[in-house]
């Protein structure tokens, strides 16, 4: 209930000032709820794997179709499964 809370506050903070706002998060799904926009990272060293436009109207709803498809390929682009991930590259020796 809280992280809900302070998502809805933070969307509305967001609407009435317009101010840009850097959030970062591990969870995908509060990531496309709230952003514009979103950078993956790969594991470290952490590199920029995709940055990625939310186009979605707000409100935004976790359980649409639209939702769900970005938040599998963002989830597989996190995974390196993804055909725009780019491939792990190998531990040193």
């Amino acid at each position: 209930m809280t992280r809900e809370r302070l998502q809805e506050e933070l969307i509305e903070i967001w609407a009435r000032t317009k101010l840009t706002v850097l959030f970062v998060t591990h969870a995908i799904e509060e990531a496309i709820l709230l952003a514009d926009g979103v950078v993956v990272m790969s594991p470290g060293p952490g590199r920029i794997v995709a940055d990625e436009r939310i186009a979605l109207p707000r409100p935004r709803d976790p359980t649409e179709p639209a939702f769900n498809a970005l938040r599998r390929r963002l989830g597989g682009l996190l995974a390196g499964t993804h055909a725009d991930a780019a491939p792990p590259k190998p531990l040193p020796a």
